[in-house]
């Protein structure tokens, strides 16, 4: 392969990966990296992505709650979904976005729902806490 060839495909290869990564919705890109191990194959019961009678009660709960329970390990769910670097808003987003293909008609989280997400998140935390 020349040179030129090269470089066409190479910057090919970053332009598409950049674009997919432009015109993903929120939390999409979270959700493939994260969460789709689990919620793709349902693993040790996960609900999967899209099926909307598995996720019906888990909505219901309601975005702020859901969230926190999820946030902080649920379950068999390891705490921010088994990565230890994923904040609130990114952890939300992606959560939206399986929500959101699941039967749910959630909005992403604004200041004030993040607010509340981190209020029952320290609840959580502070009643794992007691002996």
């Amino acid at each position: 392969m020349k040179k030129k060839s090269i470089s066409l495909w190479i910057a090919c290869a970053i332009g598409a990966t950049f674009s997919s990564t432009i015109n993903a919705e929120p939390g999409e890109n979270t959700y493939k990296q994260v969460c789709a191990a689990c919620h793709g194959a349902g693993v040790l019961n996960a609900p999967k992505f899209g099926d909307k009678a598995k996720w019906a009660p888990f909505i219901a709960e309601g975005q702020v709650i859901l969230t926190a329970d999820a946030y902080v390990g649920v379950r068999a769910m390891p705490p921010k979904g088994g990565n230890p670097n994923l904040s609130i808003e990114g952890f939300s987003d992606a959560l939206v976005y399986m929500i959101n293909r699941s039967g749910g008609n959630w909005k992403p989280a604004d200041k004030t729902t993040i607010a509340a997400i981190n209020k029952e998140i320290e609840t959580r935390k502070a009643g794992m806490n007691k002996p």
